[in-house]
């Protein structure tokens, strides 16, 4: 059997057996093994047996990036059957037999021709066999092997990842982890220190740290602003070998940034800001504004402002502009320079997000003084109110006193003022004013039933300086004067059957007063004087501004007299009293025995007996529609359109002529009359018309025109065109010339049907014969003859 590292083992029980392959350096170690063995069985007497292997193998090594000038030898192979003669041959196969290992075929040593690199491949799989060297006859039979590559450090880490990039809150207390880092060594972990990693810190130092064995960047000083420095550039190192002296090392940069946390308070840049407002500025106007840095980020930068103390409080107000993060200081009502010429207020910033950990670092606020001057302008009149409301009796003769208004210039120079009404408040000029003393007048009598309510303004103006003005609201009431009488609320008749009984009440009447009603005023009714002792009616006063009228008389008759006035008088009782008299109709109807009103007219009497009002109206619905047929027929005998041409009798062209037998064409002649295309009505050369009135009578035509027994249709429809063309009063839109004649010469040919007959015809007529009865007549014309043709 084969030993490798040159160790020859001794055979077993007449069996081969091949030692483990080992470095050269433990060769001795390992004869000493196999020796023992060796004892131990001879002691014990016994033969160890096992099934026959023919190759044991363990695994060769070989050292990579071998540089040398020789092939490095591998290993030796060697079989118990090589009795050294030189028969026995090796043979090596599998990865990179022939190119990178070779193998000495007399001696079994393997080589390696080529540098090995274990990151590429760590272990090659190779097969070896003992054969013949003259028959290649297996000696032993074939077995695999595997070489290893030996790793040596040739690769330094690699941090596959960087650059990196972290962040880390300003002020976090030492040892605060930032980040992990992690290199890779692609050498071999398992076999010496080349892959083990040390690292550490090239730049950064003073502020960072990092753990040598596990890459953990940590803050290494307290209390590191943001606002003095955000960001830092850090180089990391890892080193192999374990760190030591001959390790190769790679390095990658680590950037750091620290975050904004809120450690500073707001801070105004002055303690005192000094601003103006003019008075004529309106609410809601902007002053000025302030602003207190902050040089936190964010909401931890964000600053709120507010009055915590002065004597604008009231008049002012503060907000916060969000984008500018500025304190805006706006007119919350009026300055008035007369008045107070100067404020004082004072302003505090504060943060609107606090951070717990920095409370105590506090207070996160600050405060300013802002002083307001109040500028002076010109500004318009001022009334003393708001709004004027003044009253005046209606009817008072115009010059009357309404009332008074009053202004003054709020200006140190008190300028004078004067004052107007603006037409479009009083268009109709009801009112004047006084223009220095505001004092407002009537100029006609007014009337409260027809405006009760008059609005105007009263304009104040400014005597010297800029001429400014304002206006006020004065509502003028009309105060009501009693000038009016009450009247009936209706003026509707009252209907009464002439069967009503006495002292029957048939209406109650109702007043009303264009004036307004005082509390417990109500109208008083009676009978106007000169009715008073009428026979027919009576009259109640119910003393609730109301009457009830009574019939005092038995039956009334319609012949006799069917309408009665019945004046009334009513009293307002106003100051001062105010009556009138109103006159009430009442109509006499006549009624069934039920109360039922038929009719309140006289007409009926008149009329004869047995026609009643029914009757009547039937009567008029039947010639109503009677009317309404004729119409109708007349307007569908007039949508008829009817013939341009008048004929007295009928057109002989429109008849119908039957002929029993074929005609020949065109021309045929003798087969009809050609005085059958001829308009007798148009003989004289005139057709009458209906839709125009020809001015001149064109005499015939001089010149022959065809008998009606010439042959010559050529010369017949040549006339009737020349005819026709020179004929005024027939139009030709609405005129039909008939052409009976084709002529000769045309390059296309005949079109006729008739005369398709005659000629050679491809078409095959023949299934006409199976169309039924119908078509008997045309197969008999042309598929007969077709059949007659082809027999002659």
């Amino acid at each position: 059997r084969f030993s490798q590292d040159y160790l020859w083992v001794v055979p077993l029980s007449g069996h081969s057996v091949v030692a483990a392959s080992v470095p050269l350096e433990h060769s001795h170690r390992h004869r000493l093994s196999l020796h023992r063995h060796r004892e131990r069985t001879g002691k014990e007497g016994q033969v160890l047996h096992r099934s026959k292997r023919g190759w044991v193998w363990n695994q060769f090594f070989v050292i990579e990036e071998y540089t040398g000038p020789d092939p490095v030898l591998v290993g030796r192979l060697h079989s118990d059957v090589d009795a050294g003669d030189g028969n026995c041959k090796y043979i090596l196969s599998g990865e990179g037999a022939g190119t990178i290992f070779v193998i000495d075929d007399k001696t079994g040593n393997i080589h390696a021709t080529k540098t090995l690199d274990r990151e590429e491949q760590a272990q090659y799989t190779l097969t070896a066999q003992a054969v013949d060297r003259d028959t290649n006859k297996p000696l032993e039979p074939p077995s695999e092997f595997i070489v290893k590559v030996q790793d040596i450090n040739d690769n330094p880490p690699e941090f596959l990842h960087g650059p990196y990039y972290a962040r880390v809150p300003e002020m976090s207390n030492v040892g605060t982890s930032v980040m992990q880092v992690t290199a890779t060594d692609a050498d071999d972990p398992t076999y010496g220190n080349s892959a083990r990693l040390v690292y550490s810190i090239l730049q950064g130092q003073p502020y960072f740290s990092v753990e040598p064995q596990t890459g953990i960047i940590r803050t290494a000083l307290p209390n590191m602003d943001r606002e003095a420095r955000q960001e830092y550039d850090v180089v990391i190192q890892a080193k192999d070998m374990g760190g030591h002296m001959g390790g190769l090392s790679g390095t990658t940069e680590v950037k750091i940034t620290l975050t904004d946390v809120n450690d500073n308070p707001p801070k105004f840049p002055q303690s005192v800001y000094a601003m103006s407002v003019s008075e004529d500025k309106v609410s809601g106007e902007e002053v000025g504004r302030l602003k207190a840095k902050d040089p936190d980020l964010g909401e931890n930068g964000l600053v709120s402002y507010r009055f915590i103390e002065g004597d604008g409080m009231t008049v002012f107000e503060i907000t916060t502009d969000t984008d500018t993060r500025e304190g805006v200081i706006k007119l919350r009502k009026p300055v008035d320079f007369e008045t107070k010429r100067a404020y004082t207020l004072r302003v505090e910033a504060s943060n609107t997000h606090l951070d717990p950990r920095f409370i105590a670092w506090g207070p996160y606020k600050d405060t300013a003084t802002v002083k307001v001057m109040v500028e002076d302008a010109d500004e318009p009149p001022a009334f003393m109110a708001t709004s004027y409301s003044f009253e005046v009796e209606e009817n008072s003769p115009d010059g009357s006193v309404v009332g008074r208004v009053h202004a003054k210039d709020t200006d140190v120079a008190n300028n004078p003022v004067r004052y107007m009404i603006p037409r479009y408040t009083d268009v109709e000029q009801f009112f004047s004013v006084g223009p220095e003393d505001g004092i407002i007048k009537t100029t006609r009598p007014l009337d409260r039933e027809t405006l009760p309510w008059h609005n105007i303004s009263v304009s104040a103006t400014e005597i010297g300086g800029h001429h400014q003005d304002t206006k006020v609201r004065v509502n003028i009431k009309v105060k009501d004067v009693n000038d009016n009488a009450p009247e009936f609320a209706t003026q509707n008749e009252i209907l009464v059957c002439e069967n009503v009984s006495p002292g029957k009440l048939i209406e109650t009447v109702s007043a009303v007063d264009k004036d307004e009603m005082v509390h417990r005023q109500y109208f008083h009714f009676s009978i106007a004087p000169e009715a008073v002792n009428n026979q027919n009616f009576s009259l109640k006063d119910n003393r609730d501004s109301t009457a009830s009228i009574y019939v005092t008389r038995r039956g009334f008759s319609r012949m006799t007299q069917d309408v009665y006035f019945l004046p009334i008088e009513i009293n307002d009782n106003g100051i001062p009293p105010m009556s009138s008299t109103n006159t009430l109709t009442i109509r006499v109807c006549s009624c069934d025995s039920k109360d039922t009103i038929l009719s309140c007219n006289v007409e009926p009497y008149i009329l004869p007996a047995g026609l009643s009002t029914g009757a009547l109206i039937a009567i008029l619905a039947c010639i109503v529609i009677l009317l309404a047929i004729v119409v109708l027929f007349v307007a569908l005998r007039r949508q008829k359109k009817e013939p341009l041409i008048v004929f007295e009798e009928e057109d002989i062209r429109e008849n119908i002529i039957t002929y029993d037998d074929e005609g020949g064409g065109e021309e045929d002649t003798e087969a009809f009359d050609i005085a059958t295309l001829q308009n007798p009505d148009g003989a004289n050369g005139f057709l009458p018309r209906k839709d125009i009135k020809p001015e001149l009578q064109y005499p015939m035509r001089p010149g022959g025109r065809p008998v009606a027994n010439s042959v010559d249709v050529d010369d017949f429809i040549k006339t009737r065109i020349n005819d026709a063309d020179n004929d005024p009063t027939a139009p030709p839109y609405d005129s039909i010339q008939i052409y009976g004649y084709e002529g000769r010469g045309s390059i296309a040919g005949s079109l006729s049907s008739l005369e398709s007959v005659t000629t050679d015809s491809d078409l095959d007529y023949d299934y006409l014969q199976s169309w039924g009865p119908r078509f008997k007549k045309l197969a008999d014309l042309y598929g007969t003859k077709d059949f007659a043709d082809d027999n002659s």
